[in-house]
């Protein structure tokens, strides 16, 4: 299809490079590499059990388990909506976190293995151990699961689809690349980033309040600000005509677009503040 082509295409370029994206060395190797083992810091989440440490294990097990990216962000909308109706005092949140990739894989038809995510989710947490033998502990773990999906459901309330902004990504990148110059296109890796700038986004437990169309104009207009790349033939912010995403969709608005940005530089400096302090 012509959005599973471009995909491929923004996945291609070479990882991003501006110093925006170097201050944030962990989020962006988890989202952007292919290779599972490209992950270049570990992190001890044993040491803490807040949503946003939770939901960065989340990401680092379903890039080891080779979940799709679709599923790695049900997964972490799973886990936000649970949790918004609950708190990590009264469940396991790495239970949780488990499950919800579980369940996130039978959502979007791409079928995680229980017993691969039960050794990903062990080894994730405890690093120096071995994958665990078919004895007590894994038909524990395993039955735990199980029963955590059914919860899962209930707390959510059947409600397990989400309405992703990655089409509408897709669907504005294509339409921006036919717009700006191939020069500048294959100069910068702007898809690549504004795909990793949405993929990291989903720490945030709002990622979702936000119109999807909306979500995926501002992870766009954030990486050609990180480039400095104005799109040609259009307005400026406060000059004059319409800006680039006004085009594109009329309801985009500058606060619209500058909130959600804020959202996503806040997961950034969240890294810093909550990830570096147990990173190994």
């Amino acid at each position: 299809s012509l959005l599973q082509e471009f995909a491929d295409i923004a996945m291609n370029y070479p990882p991003p490079s501006h110093n925006l994206l170097q201050q944030n060395p962990i989020m962006i190797n988890l989202t952007t590499s292919d290779d599972p083992e490209h992950i270049s810091k570990q992190i001890d989440y044993m040491q803490s059990d807040k949503p946003f440490v939770v939901t960065h294990f989340i990401f680092e097990c379903g890039k080891k388990l080779d979940a799709n990216s679709l599923t790695i962000c049900t997964a972490a909308s799973l886990f936000h909506k649970f949790f918004s109706a609950t708190s990590t005092a009264d469940y396991d949140p790495y239970l949780i976190a488990g499950t919800c990739l579980y369940l996130a894989g039978k959502v979007e038809d791409n079928h995680l293995k229980l017993r691969d995510v039960i050794n990903i989710v062990c080894s994730v947490l405890h690093r120096s151990l071995e994958p665990l033998p078919l004895g007590d502990q894994y038909w524990n773990t395993r039955d735990a699961i199980v029963q955590a999906e059914l919860l899962v459901l209930r707390m959510c309330q059947f409600g397990v689809k989400f309405p992703h902004p990655h089409k509408f990504l897709l669907h504005y990148l294509k339409s921006l690349r036919d717009w700006m110059s191939g020069d500048v296109w294959s100069r910068y890796p702007i898809a690549r980033t504004s795909w990793a700038l949405l993929q990291d986004l989903y720490h945030d437990p709002h990622v979702l309040d936000t119109d999807p169309s909306v979500t995926a104009l501002a992870c766009i207009q954030l990486a050609l600000e990180t480039f400095g790349i104005q799109v040609p033939f259009v307005g400026s912010e406060g000059g004059e005509g319409d800006t680039w995403y006004k085009v594109i969709q009329e309801k985009a608005t500058k606060e619209k677009l500058w909130e959600v940005m804020t959202r996503s530089m806040e997961v950034y400096n969240k890294e810093v503040e909550l990830l570096d302090s147990i990173t190994v």
